[in-house]
């Protein structure tokens, strides 16, 4: 059976396919049974923006890179299911989420601290962390040490973004130079400023390069204002 999926969709997925597809995620929290063992962490995306989430050990730091955490510390080790209660015990202890949007992750890489105070508010969490009652035992507390990606996702001198690509379209055009990569998100510098480009979005589509060298910087694609924390930024669109 066919089914059309949004223009909007970053899961390349029907609503039912997306469903079906999370109903059988660890994140999801559907699986019990998993024998691998599993780091909990805690990663950061800007000033008061901690999140605490478990991976598997065997996958190292590729979650954290996908999420676009500008810097993370391991929080401690073990099975699946101590791990999954360790993420919550420290999600409400510390009242920090288990997930933050894209949209907030965003609007902050341009204005980011220095390395050392990003490395102390998270240490500060992760002591507080190995505090908190009610840590499972079958979990090995890890002691702290900051990993960062700032170098790596190439955010030294990002200027702000203006836009968002909201949606792909049928021969629409996205040129442009990339500034920096942090997670699924391209930072452009196009011909209307700076826009982030999700790739996400770009799943199921049939990409050709744009002919010509004025194509470059051209972006006939929607595109959305980048709302700030704290309110809606000038922008262009």
């Amino acid at each position: 059976m066919r089914a059309g999926v949004p223009g909007r969709s970053t899961g390349a997925r029907c609503d039912e396919c997306a469903r079906l597809d999370r109903a059988h995620s660890v994140a999801a929290d559907t699986i019990a049974d998993d024998p691998r063992p599993y780091h909990v962490y805690l990663a950061w995306f800007g000033p008061g923006m901690v999140k605490v989430g478990i991976t598997a050990v065997e996958r190292g730091s590729t979650r954290l890179l996908e999420q676009g955490a500008v810097c993370f510390g391991w929080l401690g080790r073990g099975p699946l299911m101590a791990a999954r209660r360790t993420e919550e015990v420290v999600r409400a202890a510390l009242k920090v989420p288990d997930r933050i949007p894209y949209a907030e992750k965003r609007v902050v890489r341009a204005a980011l601290p220095e390395a050392g105070e990003r490395a102390a508010e998270l240490a500060v969490l992760h002591a507080r962390a190995l505090e908190v009652y009610g840590w499972p035992e079958a979990l090995e507390p890890v002691p702290f040490q900051v990993v960062d990606h700032f170098g790596v996702f190439g955010l030294d001198g990002l200027p702000a973004a203006e836009g968002v690509v909201s949606e792909l379209v049928a021969g629409g055009v996205v040129g442009g130079e990339v500034l920096a990569v942090a997670g699924p998100d391209l930072h452009l510098a196009t011909g209307r400023g700076a826009v982030v480009l999700d790739t996400r979005l770009m799943t199921g589509w049939e990409l050709t390069a744009p002919a010509g060298e004025a194509a470059r910087d051209v972006l006939t694609v929607p595109v959305r204002e980048l709302k700030s924390r704290g309110g809606v930024q000038d922008g262009l669109f």
